[in-house]
């Protein structure tokens, strides 16, 4: 009998059953409520907001996280999740991510205690949306030379400054902004703000005619003269460690994460190759479609395991941020090449809505640069094995 594309290594037996429960969990989840209606979903550019409450009963949001309603699950659990979360589609695994481990975990690290009691538990439980605004119209991968920026006014905060590409923005209840507050110290004097999205002077406006994540709220965040109060700041944390921590906590999530949706394409096109006839045999009995078959699988298995052994280090305490620079590169790079590989085994039929393959190569299109293009990976990598900075 033919196997799943991540049996020929018996890859299940390396998972505990709690670990093969909480993936079989989601993945019923995304079968039940993504699959049957993503699609549609992708063609009018927009995304079912009722998953986020039902992704909060499960568990799923700030999974990771202990306390305040979290469900304090392990590292591996949260990345198997992200695998099952995308493949349905990249647009849900980063609706779940952004909540998780972008603006619930800025406040769990950083905030105050009662930020965490005023957010958390709601968060948790899907009551309310959270984004994370960092990336600037002009500063991606330098956030370093952000403009948004903060000014004291008495007792207050004063922001003022445009963010881009914020997932889940224009549909969040709270945003965590970082913005500059001492122009005079560029990168250092970043400041983390908890910003209720119905303060005075805050819009979200929706980023339309997107082709790629379009199962997914897109917005940029505008911060006209708004006032906070001083207890607003996030009081742990100064400087770039704040967001580029959070970070590392997201791009964990898509080290798996991005698997998902290879594996939906490679599963789609192992079907599709066994029932479709081509010059009166099957076309998964040709040679040049086994040899394509074969790579995809070998890469993706590879790319699990390079997964899996990321995930046991973060348990144990002993994950370095370059490590999640190795895994988001191979396997955001890899998965984006299988992808690529199933389209031309469904030929004309790998461009339509009925088959999920076009749709997962265009989410992994900007998989592959946000959170850290390959280009700024590279050069992390580079920098640890060099020990030279080659950024500027």
């Amino acid at each position: 009998m033919p196997l799943s594309p991540l049996e020929l290594l018996k890859i299940d037996h390396l998972l505990t059953e709690d670990e093969r429960d909480i993936a079989a969990t989601v993945r019923s989840f995304v079968d039940r409520r993504v699959k049957p209606q993503v699609a549609d979903w992708y063609d009018r550019g927009e995304i079912d907001l009722g998953l986020v409450k039902e992704a909060g009963s499960l568990g799923l949001l700030g999974m990771h996280l202990t306390g305040y309603g979290c469900a304090g699950t392990t590292a591996v659990c949260y990345g198997l999740a992200c695998l099952e979360l995308e493949a349905g589609d990249s647009g849900v695994r980063s609706l779940v991510s952004v909540q998780g481990s972008l603006a619930m975990f800025a406040i769990w690290k950083f905030g105050s205690e009662e930020q965490k009691q005023t957010w958390l538990p709601r968060m948790a439980a899907g009551e309310a949306l959270g984004c994370f605004g960092l990336t600037e119209p002009d500063f991606g991968s330098n956030p370093a030379g952000m403009r948004t920026h903060a000014v004291r006014d008495g007792d207050d905060w004063v922001l003022n400054g445009t963010k881009m590409w914020i997932t889940n923005g224009s549909a969040a209840d709270v945003a965590v902004v970082w913005a500059q507050t001492d122009p005079d110290r560029p990168g250092k004097g970043i400041r983390g703000f908890v910003v209720p999205t119905d303060t005075p002077g805050f819009s979200a406006p929706k980023i339309t005619k997107k082709l790629s994540l379009r199962a997914s709220i897109t917005s940029e965040l505008i911060l006209t003269d708004v006032r906070l109060p001083a207890d607003a700041v996030l009081p742990e944390v100064e400087g770039l460690r704040g967001p580029l921590s959070c970070l590392n906590e997201a791009r964990f999530g898509i080290v798996f994460g991005a698997l998902g949706a290879a594996r939906d394409c490679l599963e789609t096109t192992l079907a599709y190759a066994a029932t479709r006839e081509v010059f009166d045999r099957s076309l998964g009995g040709y040679q040049l479609t086994q040899a394509k078959l074969a790579d995809m699988a070998l890469e993706l298995q590879k790319g699990f395991l390079l997964a899996l052994h990321l995930g046991r280090l973060k348990d144990d305490h002993r994950l370095d941020p370059q490590q999640i620079s190795l895994g988001k590169l191979n396997n955001t790079r890899e998965a984006i090449a299988i992808a690529r590989t199933c389209r031309t085994i469904l030929g004309a039929n790998g461009i339509t809505g009925e088959y999920p393959i076009m749709r997962h190569a265009n989410n992994l299109e900007s998989v592959l640069t946000y959170e850290g293009t390959s280009e700024v990976h590279q050069l992390v990598i580079g920098q640890a094995l060099t020990g030279e900075n080659a950024f500027s």
